[in-house]
C-alpha cells in the first residue's frame, strides 16, 4: 500500500466522519416555536369562555379563572399531546381532572370516613344547586354521578357524538349508548319523582 492512497483513505474517512449522518433524526427541540405559541394562542383565545363557564357551573365562580388557567397550563405543557382534531374535547377532559383535584383539595375527611360513591358530595354540589328548578335537581341527583357529568356535558357544554366521546375517551357508539342510557334513567328518576 503507498503513502498516497493511505493519506487518500485518512482523508475519506475525515470527510465521512465530519459530514452528519442523514439517517439519524435531529432531536426534538423542547424550546416552543413560533408554531406552538400561534396554536397555543388561538386555542385560548378561541376555548376560554367554554372553560371559564365550565367551572363557574360546577364550582366556586370565583374559582373559574383560576382553575380554566390550570386546564390551559397543562394544554401549554402537554402541547404535543393534544390533538389538534378535538382540541375542545381534551380541554373539557382535562377540567374534569382539574376540577376534581380541586374539589379533593377542599374535602377534610378522615380516610375511614371517605364514602364510597360521590352521594356524600351531592348535598353541596354546585353542579346540582345551579338548576333552579327543584324536581329537575332532585332527579339529577338521584342518577349516577356518570350519568350526571354525560347528561351535563350534553346540555351545558353541547357536546354529542365524538366530542363527547373524546372527553369520555370511549368510541363513538359507546358515548351515544351512555348518553342514551343516561337520559332513560333521567326520564325515569323524573317520572317516579312526579308520581309521588
Amino acid at each position: 500500500m503507498t503513502t498516497a492512497s493511505t493519506d487518500a483513505d485518512a482523508a475519506e474517512t475525515t470527510r465521512e466522519a465530519a459530514m452528519p449522518d442523514t439517517a439519524q433524526p435531529a432531536p426534538p427541540d423542547p424550546t416552543p416555536g413560533a408554531g406552538d405559541l400561534a396554536w397555543f394562542t388561538e386555542v385560548a383565545r378561541e376555548h376560554s369562555t367554554a372553560l371559564v363557564r365550565y367551572f363557574a357551573r360546577r364550582g366556586p365562580r370565583q374559582d373559574a379563572e383560576d382553575l380554566a388557567a390550570e386546564v390551559f397550563a397543562t394544554a401549554w405543557r402537554r402541547r404535543d399531546d393534544v390533538p389538534r382534531e378535538a382540541v375542545l374535547p381534551w380541554l373539557y377532559r382535562t377540567a374534569g381532572f382539574t376540577l376534581a383535584n380541586h374539589r379533593r383539595k377542599h374535602v377534610d375527611l378522615p380516610v375511614d370516613e371517605v364514602p364510597e360513591t360521590g352521594s356524600a358530595r351531592v348535598a353541596e354540589d354546585p353542579e346540582l344547586s345551579a338548576l333552579f328548578d327543584a324536581e329537575l335537581r332532585g332527579a339529577l341527583e338521584s342518577v349516577g354521578e356518570r350519568d350526571r357529568r354525560i347528561l351535563l356535558l350534553h346540555a351545558w357544554e353541547g357536546l354529542d357524538g365524538e366530542e363527547l366521546a373524546a372527553v369520555l375517551e370511549i368510541s363513538r357508539s359507546g358515548a351515544d349508548a351512555a348518553l342514551s342510557r343516561a337520559r332513560k334513567r333521567l326520564r325515569e328518576a323524573w317520572g317516579e319523582r312526579l308520581s309521588f
